[in-house]
């Protein structure tokens, strides 16, 4: 009876417990004594665990219960960022990732890419402080189908992927006497503000 609970039970019992679901006068105490000696150099074991007991795999075969799992993670928005900041600028310091992503850059996010194995530490910057500069590793290249990093999408493929508004970034108007391509230099309601 001890070794039928212990067996389906999939967390440790204690002897108060066993003594729970047994008839009255067994000595559960004394089962698991003699179970312990007959599962000794065998595939399983019974073991104590605290206060508690359960049979459990022996160590020495404990590789055979390992299982492999590919776990997805979803990357948060200031990873993508921060990657893609990475992949387009390096070798890039965190300093110049948050001038171009305009907010800090935590830790954590960092870590992340450099467990994912994604990105990892480049070379120190010849510049006051020698900061650490971070590159895209050949785990990020193998899994976006690149050969190096110069095969990324530049902004005409980004466009026409809809990945970026076609609108100018901001700061890139045309200065005064310039016009856009395909535009005239006499745009109706324009020259009555250049007027002397």
């Amino acid at each position: 009876m001890v070794e039928a609970i212990l067996f389906a039970s999939a967390e440790p019992v204690s002897v108060r417990e066993l003594e729970a679901r047994m008839p009255h006068g067994c000595d559960p105490a004394e089962a698991l004594v003699h179970l312990r000696k007959r599962y000794e150099g065998r595939g399983v074991r019974v073991v104590r665990v605290g206060d508690a007991w359960a049979i459990r795999t022996a160590p020495d075969l404990g590789f055979l219960m390992q299982k492999e799992t590919v776990e997805t993670r979803k990357l948060s928005r200031a990873a993508i960022e921060t990657l893609a900041i990475i992949a387009y600028h390096q070798p890039v310091t965190r300093a110049e990732i948050e001038e171009v992503r305009g907010v800090s850059v935590s830790r954590g996010t960092v870590d992340q890419l450099l467990e994912m194995e994604w990105i990892r530490f480049g070379r120190r910057k010849m510049t006051p402080g020698r900061p650490v500069t971070f590159v895209v590793t050949q785990d990020f290249l193998d899994h976006f189908g690149l050969e190096n990093a110069r095969d990324l999408p530049g902004l005409k493929e980004l466009r026409a992927a809809g990945l970026l508004d076609n609108r100018p970034p901001p700061g890139a108007v045309p200065f005064a006497g310039e016009s856009e391509a395909g535009e005239d230099d006499d745009a109706p309601g324009q020259s009555e503000l250049f007027e002397d």
